[in-house]
């Protein structure tokens, strides 16, 4: 393998790891947007508070990586995706840092209708930015980017069929990971009726998840044939053992068990979900291959000098012996819950009232 390739693979690394740890707090904005007014969706919001804020931030790490790795080993794709498809990026963009903020915001603020408003920002910036990241990585598989500043159509490049789904996919997908994620935080802390309104949420969202995957195959054969003709054949592995994943994650909840006991258990439930969307991530990798613009961009043609490859490869080395260890220790403090505050530590009926809808302290709804 070349230095190109090499590049090309880390890069894709690096979209697989933001794609399945961002994208379960994207779908944890989306499970506060939905879970009801201020009584009704407290419990549920604040498992979701609980379970986000020690890691939120840390998950953007790889789509800095991503960029950066695309900016310095694939100039010429770079500029062509951020030329062209500046509208959905921008406001992807705008997304994360409204997002950001809103969910620091809503922490310290004191009244009621300011803690509301900041919560909707937040939900809501959590469903439209993986869209739009999902939009324009659709303008991308279709085609709709051709090499060269500005030279795509700004419009339609993201504002088409396999942009739409491609969108409505992702927001669907996160919202299957992070309701999986959730049910794994319950169970471990103790709270079955939380745990099965997770539950229920994951059989939802994963049905609807698979059903857009499938319709989607019908959406590529028509407006992106390049793709969908290597997905049929040659990611064709991969596409059914992301399917294969997903659905044995929805049987395991279905029938309430999990692949292990203990701690084991919640982490198995978990690296099975991620396997399913980390299949899909790979399919898409090999069905687009040799391409970064399909079918007017290869990896060799968009290849940087060979000493900025080699020194990405090696920043990459780097990487693999500080950044991810460290945010291994992060999430393995997280998971033994030892990052939150004093009195967090607990999700039960004498901290909320009792029932899904009692009476509480803390948190805020939108209603």
């Amino acid at each position: 393998m070349n230095t190109a390739n090499a590049c090309a693979v880390v890069l894709w690394i690096g979209v697989m790891l933001y794609s399945v740890l961002g994208g379960a707090d994207f779908g944890a904005g989306f499970w506060d947007l939905t879970a009801g007014g201020t009584e009704r969706g407290r419990r549920p919001r604040a498992l979701i508070d609980r379970a986000i804020s020690p890691v939120w931030e840390a998950n953007h790490v790889w789509l800095v990586f991503v960029l950066v790795t695309l900016w310095t080993a694939f100039p010429p794709a770079f500029a062509a995706d951020l030329s062209t498809l500046f509208i959905p990026l921008t406001l992807a963009a705008l997304g994360i840092v409204m997002r950001g903020s809103s969910f620091a915001f809503r922490k310290v603020s004191v009244r009621l209708g300011v803690q509301r408003a900041w919560g909707a920002v937040f939900a809501l910036s959590s469903v439209l930015t993986p869209f739009f990241l999902g939009a324009a990585l659709g303008g991308i598989a279709s085609g709709r980017v051709p090499p060269g500043n500005e030279a795509g159509d700004i419009v339609t490049s993201w504002a088409n069929p396999t942009s739409a789904m491609i969108g409505a996919l992702a927001v669907a997908a996160c919202a299957y990971l992070a309701s999986v994620y959730l049910i794994a935080d319950a169970r471990r802390l103790g709270d079955p009726e939380l745990e099965g309104y997770f539950e229920r949420r994951a059989l939802g969202s994963g049905i609807v998840a698979g059903a857009l995957a499938i319709g989607g195959i019908f959406v590529l054969r028509s407006d992106a044939s390049y793709i969908y003709g290597r997905l049929v054949h040659e990611a064709l592995p991969l596409v059914v053992l992301s399917g294969v994943f997903g659905v044995a994650v929805l049987v395991l909840i279905f029938i309430h068990r999990h692949p292990f006991e203990g701690r084991l258990g919640t982490l198995g439930i978990r690296l099975l979900a991620a396997g399913a969307v980390a299949a899909v991530i790979w399919a898409w990798g090999v069905a687009q291959w040799p391409y970064l613009l399909p079918t007017t961009l290869t990896v060799s043609q968009g290849a940087g000098d060979s000493a900025t490859l080699s020194w990405v490869l090696g920043v990459f080395g780097i990487a693999l012996v500080t950044v991810i260890p460290s945010l291994a220790f992060l999430f393995v403090l997280d998971h033994r819950s030892r990052l939150e505050e004093e009195g967090e530590g607990t999700l039960g009926a004498e901290r909320f009232g009792g029932g899904m809808e009692g009476p509480t302290t803390g948190g805020s709804g939108y209603g």
